[in-house]
């Protein structure tokens, strides 16, 4: 809870963290909301968040979030936005500071806390009835790594050590909600000099074998303008 003066009267508020962990499954971008289990909105789904406690940055405390509700750190969290409305939380003036995450659905550990009556998976184009101003949070997340993804190497955070072309051209499509043609696609990828192929296929499939390719380098790289 925070205190700052306004015209000589105390005004308290509260600052939160609010987490927007996407993944991908089944080529459709996927974010983790929980169901709420205490008012306000018991029974509607949100996102993850909580408080910012008096010893720890917002950072920190998106970290502690991330842990507790996906059973992980993230392969990649950045800031996202601070939202602010006056009446954005019926108890109170609550700031929150969102913060994204991308994470590769095989690493996810959903769990409910304590707070929470449940935890799972919705596509970002199919969403629940959600609390507070989520549905605005979320959709400016998807807004960002849309374009994030156009000039830097973070989609490797989604994807698995290796991959086909179609796995990653599959992640695009979904962040985009769009189809790309193929051919072009995958000509501008393999320009960008982010991939190393590998020495293997993946076989078992109905189709042939496709080819392996792992990323370069997990460090963040930013790039010339994708498409």
């Amino acid at each position: 809870m925070g205190t700052k003066r306004m015209n000589g009267k105390r005004q308290d508020f509260s600052l939160t963290v609010d987490m927007v962990i996407f993944t991908v499954v089944d080529d459709t971008l996927n974010v983790l909301l929980v169901k709420r289990k205490y008012e306000p909105f018991a029974g509607i789904w949100a996102l993850p968040g909580g408080f910012v406690e008096e010893d720890e940055t917002p950072r920190e405390a998106a970290e502690r979030e991330l842990l507790e509700e996906a059973g992980l750190s993230a392969s990649y969290l950045e800031q996202l936005y601070t939202f602010g409305e006056p009446r954005r939380d019926p108890r109170g003036r609550v700031v929150s500071v969102a913060h994204f995450a991308l994470v590769p659905a095989s690493q996810l550990k959903i769990r409910a806390g304590d707070d929470a009556a449940d935890a799972r998976l919705f596509p970002v184009h199919n969403l629940p009835k959600l609390a507070f101003d989520h549905k605005d949070i979320i959709a400016y997340a998807v807004t960002r790594v849309g374009n994030k993804i156009q000039y830097t190497n973070v989609v490797w955070s989604l994807l698995p050590p290796a991959f086909t072309l179609s796995d990653i051209q599959a992640i695009y499509e979904s962040i985009w909600g769009k189809k790309v043609d193929k051919r072009n696609f995958r000509k501008k990828l393999l320009s960008l000099g982010l991939l190393k192929p590998l020495s293997r296929e993946r076989t078992g499939l109905r189709q042939r074998p496709a080819k392996l390719y792992a990323f370069k380098t997990k460090q963040f790289v930013e790039l010339r303008r994708f498409f």
